[in-house]
């Protein structure tokens, strides 16, 4: 197996997971651990990962368990990635939960695979020359490059339907772009009615106490609809929390820009200043656009600012209960520094309600 990127390098490895031969974006994560909640992150949609950790598959792929109407060891209900690539993949595996192996389940969702790659000098190459367009080429099968910045992810990935979780004092409706299945549990466990709603829903008659705006993959300019109910719903007074995607799509229906990132922050440790204070957090993250501070209006101001490069990380309206963060305060797996944040979301909303 063949990786070609777009600036002509060319990576020759070993193949695992389903025969085929995709192409898309280029991006690493330098998590430690979690592959299965990574694979199966929809942000991560139209992209091919690779894992700086060198060993991949050793505790395997747990058991498909439904809990509460969510996969209970997974972000969605299949993996999301269009390719992987890893350092060293395990074929034996061992962990207690474990059901079968990562190749396994990567043939089950027709992802291909390829290892023996020293993924770290790969990572140096996609952080001096940005996120490349790739292809993964099996048996010489070629195809043409693939660029996911010009289709609609979100729309790919969001639930189609209207779906209801929980029975809970308060409601919170989830504006799905591809929500990852811990947000809905941690909302769940603090008393509440989850109403989810595809991206392109028009909420703005729905019965709420507060909204919440999801992760998703891509640009976020193609979710038109969202920012524009946002832009609307925003003019009342009830909570509105965004979560990465949800992020740049409240700073969009705000008046604010966004823009491309080099290479995009996807890992578990990237350090977090929360604004006005000595206060760093180390948080998840993964996404590839940010906002553009300086195009903030006058009433909203930056919450949290990125410490390794000075993006920005988050906003807040200064009067409305309306705020906003670029990590993932969910974060499974990886540090939860920050899950304090649906506590304020939801202090929030208990307030307003009152």
């Amino acid at each position: 197996m063949k990786l070609i990127l777009e600036d002509g390098t060319a990576i020759s490895g070993s193949f695992f997971g389903y025969p085929r031969s995709v192409a898309g974006e280029v991006v690493f994560n330098t998590a430690m651990t979690g592959y299965p909640e990574s694979l199966s992150d929809p942000s991560y949609k139209g992209q091919i990962l690779v894992l700086t950790y060198p060993l991949i598959g050793n505790y395997g792929v747990p058991e498909s368990i439904i809990e509460k109407d969510l996969p209970k060891f997974f972000e969605s209900s299949k993996v999301q990635i269009t390719g992987l690539i890893v350092a060293d993949y395990s074929t034996e595996y061992n962990h207690w939960n474990a059901t079968k192996s990562l190749g396994d389940w990567l043939y089950e969702n027709k992802v291909p695979a390829m290892f023996g790659v020293d993924t770290r000098a790969l990572t140096k190459l996609i952080r001096e020359k940005g996120a490349l367009k790739g292809k993964l080429i099996y048996d010489n099968q070629d195809i043409d490059f693939y660029d996911p910045d010009k289709d609609n992810l979100v729309d790919q990935v969001c639930s189609k339907e209207r779906i209801v979780y929980g029975n809970g004092k308060s409601k919170v409706l989830l504006v799905d772009c591809g929500v990852k299945n811990n947000i809905i549990r941690n909302v769940l466990k603090r008393d509440t009615t989850v109403i989810r709603i595809p991206w392109n829903y028009n909420f703005l008659n729905e019965e709420y106490d507060g909204i919440l705006v999801s992760n998703g993959p891509g640009n976020p300019v193609y979710c038109i609809k969202t920012i524009e109910n946002l832009a609307k719903a925003m003019q009342k007074e009830k909570p509105v929390f965004g979560i990465c995607l949800g992020n740049q799509l409240m700073a969009l229906a705000s008046g604010a820009k966004t823009y491309k990132l080099k290479y995009g922050h996807r890992s578990h440790n990237q350090p977090v200043l929360l604004s006005g204070t000595n206060k760093a957090y180390i948080t998840s993250q993964n996404h590839g656009y940010a906002i553009d501070q300086s195009s903030l209006g006058k009433d909203w101001e930056p919450l949290f600012v990125n410490l390794n490069d000075g993006t920005n990380e988050g906003i807040k309206h200064k009067t409305k209960p309306f705020f906003s963060v670029q990590f993932h305060p969910e974060a499974s797996s990886g540090p939860t520094d920050t899950e304090f944040l649906f506590d304020d979301f939801m202090g929030l909303v208990m307030k307003t309600k009152k």
